[in-house]
Parts: structure tokens; sequence; C-alpha cells
């Protein structure tokens, strides 16, 4: 059992949790939009996230969360090497305009973690760190697949970009509450500017905007439509139960792993009644 916890808490800690979650949104979009998407590409992502959400979670160890952390750290850091070395091994069979936007959030998440403006990152300029986050992850797993498959930039594109926004926002606000005694007053997150009630609110209204955009599609399909009202179920979910004294693995487990979820109901969606 000791065992089993200790490898459980490092494919948590060591953000493969999180990859999957990426590369689950990913896989939805390729899905969806039928594209072709090339091996080197998921693998590109996948050990770009792990590399990227250790980077910024790890490059100053510091703060409350992370002093359990300091025994395992040495093989995390062992960890993401390996993965960043697979990173590149992928990336160098990428195609110039897929690197070139997977560059652009590359740089958006090096921003984040690194000070550069007056010993600033983009973490902590008030107001703004959730919706980075948010945006890095729509542009990885909208944009990055449909220009790998030299996909055109359409409007239902666009809207599936918006509506992955507003996922991750609300897919964050359940880390915004736990996080609240921890987090500076100057990062103004939501549940610091409007407490936790109406934070919960705030993403219940989102989830009903997201399912409101999908009607502006030009191509709706319960097929897709009943797996992200799923999705939004259990986001909504996790918004009611979320509190400042999580157990956990509550957010960093349960909340980050709807993405997988929506996945497998997506799959499961497709091989019953395709």
């Amino acid at each position: 059992m000791k065992l089993f916890k200790g490898l459980f808490n490092f494919y948590l800690n060591s953000s493969i949790h999180v990859a999957l979650a990426i590369c689950s949104l990913v896989a939805i979009t390729v899905i969806e939009y039928n594209l072709n998407l090339e091996y080197a590409v998921l693998g590109f992502i996948f050990f770009g996230s792990i590399t990227g959400y250790n980077f910024v979670k790890y490059a100053a160890v510091a703060g409350l969360h992370h002093r359990t952390l300091a025994a395992s750290l040495k093989t995390i850091q062992v960890f993401s090497f390996i993965a960043f070395g697979l990173m590149l091994m992928c990336m160098s069979q990428l195609s110039i305009k897929t690197l070139l936007v997977a560059v652009v959030f590359g740089m958006v998440t090096f921003l984040y973690a690194v000070p550069l403006l007056k010993r600033k990152n983009l973490r902590t300029f008030g107001g703004i760190k959730i919706l980075v986050v948010a945006l890095v992850w729509a542009g990885v797993t909208v944009f990055v697949p449909m220009i790998a498959d030299n996909m055109r930039l359409e409007t239902d594109c666009w809207i599936t970009f918006f509506q992955r926004i507003l996922i991750v926002i609300v897919l964050l606000l359940p880390f915004e509450i736990r996080d609240l005694q921890f987090d500076s007053i100057v990062l103004k997150t939501f549940p610091q500017q409007l407490g936790v009630k109406n934070t919960k609110f705030v993403g219940v209204v989102l989830l009903g905007i997201i399912l409101l955009l999908y009607g502006f599609k030009d191509e709706i399909s319960w097929f897709f439509f009943t797996p992200l009202c799923i999705a939004c179920l259990c986001m909504a979910v996790a918004l009611l139960f979320a509190k400042e004294k999580q157990s956990p693995y509550f957010s960093s487990f349960w909340v980050e792993g709807i993405p997988i979820i929506w996945f497998v109901i997506l799959l499961g969606f497709r091989h019953f009644f395709l």
C-alpha cells in the first residue's frame, strides 16, 4: 500500500496526470474534427506538458504546497529532464508551422514562471493568472492539432477555442478556492475578488455559456454535445463540493481528471453509436 501511494503521488506530482488531461482534450479535438494527428505531435504535447508544468511548479521550490515534495524532488527533476529530451525528439519531427504555434504557447508558459518585467512574471500580474493558463491550454489542445493537420481555422474552430478557454477556467476554480488561504492578495483570484460562493456561481454561468456556444456551431451533433453535457455536469459537481480545506486529491486528481473522463465517455459513444 505504501508503494502504491508513493507511485500515485509521483504520478500526480510529476505532472503525468495533468499531461494526460491535456492530451485527452487534444484527442477530443481530433475526434470532433476528424483530424489526422501524427504521434510526434501528441508526444510533443504530452512531454512538453510535463516539462512545462514541472518547470512552473519547481523552478523556484518555495511555498507551502511544495514542502512535502523535497524528498522526491530530485526524482521529479530527473524525470522532467528525460521528458524534456523526449519532447525535443518529438519536436524535431514537427512541421515549421506547427512548431511556430507551439513555441508561442511555450513562451507564454516560460513567461508565466520566469520574472522579466520588474522582477514579475505573468503569474504575479493581478487577475490574469487563470486567463494565461486557460489560453495556453486552449491553444495547445485546439489550434496545435488543427494546424498540424493543415486545417483552416473557421468559425467552428474558434467557437471550440473559446469554449475550451472557459472549460479550463472552470476547471481551475476549485484550485483557486483551495489556494485561497495561501495565494498572495496581489494575484486577485476569483475567490479573493468575489468570495467562494460567488466564484461557484460564476463557474456555473460559464458552464451555461459553454453549452450555449455549442449551438452556434455550423455542425451540431448529439454525439459530441451529450459527452460535453456530462463533462459540464462533472465540473458543476466539482464546483459544488470545492472548498478551502479539500482532501489532498480532490482538485489535483478528480477535478484535473475530468478531461480524461470526458474523453473516455466520447470513446464510449464512438464505440457504441458509430
